[in-house]
């Protein structure tokens, strides 16, 4: 059996309490809960050390089958922070809060956007969708309704009528869709997660997340490939 790295005081208990109910917290936000945990609790704190006192919960959550994960925002780049479930798929750890003709909306969403060029999918595409269920039809109305509850839930984000995967579905959904649509679902060849916004090398095919493009190009004179140095066509962002 491995040592527990370090003891579980209650300021990780308190951090994790409040990650598990946020769903996903941002970057910025869980350095003010760790420094906030740390000073409750009176014990030592530094603000360099997050990912270390992170490291403390996960060595203890391993026997659970859970872990705090660490993922990008396709946005903007900025870092996020959610509890992921390691013993359940997507469709299990959704079955609770969901009825069956929900999920079955939100898998072909998701398949949308996945098979989409842009990561992207339209709400009329969507609604269209919900037309052809196999089981039984689902009204536009109440598709409509049911994507408001998975923007809310932040399984999805949509602007301008447009969906894609929230940050916080891409955390905890990597391994099933890499999984799941192994043809299509491809890795940032930056940061190495799961890229659903991103440009593509028209050459050889690697993809970028949008915030990797922009901070990987920012230093080039000319947009080249990172991994065959044909020129990128693609607008920088």
């Amino acid at each position: 059996n491995t040592v527990m790295a370090a003891q579980m005081t209650n300021a990780h208990r308190r951090f994790l309490q409040v990650l598990m109910s946020n769903g996903i917290t941002e970057g910025s936000e869980a350095r003010k809960l760790h420094q906030h945990c740390c000073e409750t609790d009176k014990v030592y704190y530094a603000h360099d050390k997050l990912d270390d006192f992170i490291s403390t919960i996960n060595s203890h959550l391993q026997p659970l089958f859970m872990q705090i994960r660490k993922g990008l925002s396709e946005d903007d780049g900025r870092a996020h922070y959610a509890v992921v479930n390691l013993a359940e798929t997507e469709v299990t750890k959704m079955a609770s809060d969901y009825t069956e003709i929900e999920l079955e909306l939100f898998r072909k969403t998701m398949d949308l956007i996945i098979l989409s060029e842009n990561g992207f999918a339209s709400s009329t595409d969507i609604l269209n969708t919900a037309d052809q269920f196999k089981t039984k039809k689902m009204k536009k109305k109440e598709a409509e309704q049911v994507l408001k509850v998975f923007v809310e839930d932040k399984w999805l984000s949509e602007k301008n009528g447009e969906y894609t995967l929230h940050t916080r579905c891409i955390i905890e959904m990597e391994q099933y869709i890499l999984s799941n649509y192994q043809d299509v679902a491809r890795k940032c060849n930056i940061c190495h997660s799961l890229a659903i916004q991103s440009q593509v090398c028209e050459s050889c095919g690697i993809g970028m997340h949008l915030p990797c493009v922009r901070k990987y190009f920012r230093a080039q004179t000319e947009p080249r490939c990172p991994k065959c140095n044909g020129f990128w066509s693609c607008d920088i962002p």
